[in-house]
């Protein structure tokens, strides 16, 4: 399954992550390489929980500039 993280900066310097096909499906790490790791546990976890998941509900990201 292919699923995407939105990376975000945090107020101390680190990053946090969101998965939006999974609600309430997040983490966050120091740097962006390790917020993918915790990332990779923290879908792996959810998808243990949670066996009604379908990984096509976002298909495509893109920019949008304003």
């Amino acid at each position: 399954m292919k699923f995407y993280v939105l990376i975000h900066k945090d107020e101390y310097n680190g990053y946090w992550g969101e998965c939006p096909n999974l609600p309430g499906c997040f983490s966050r790490g120091d740097t962006p390489d390790e917020l993918m790791e915790n990332m990779k546990e923290a879908v792996s976890l959810y998808l243990e929980e949670n066996d009604d998941i379908d990984a096509d509900l976002v298909s495509e990201v893109r920019e949008l500039v304003i």
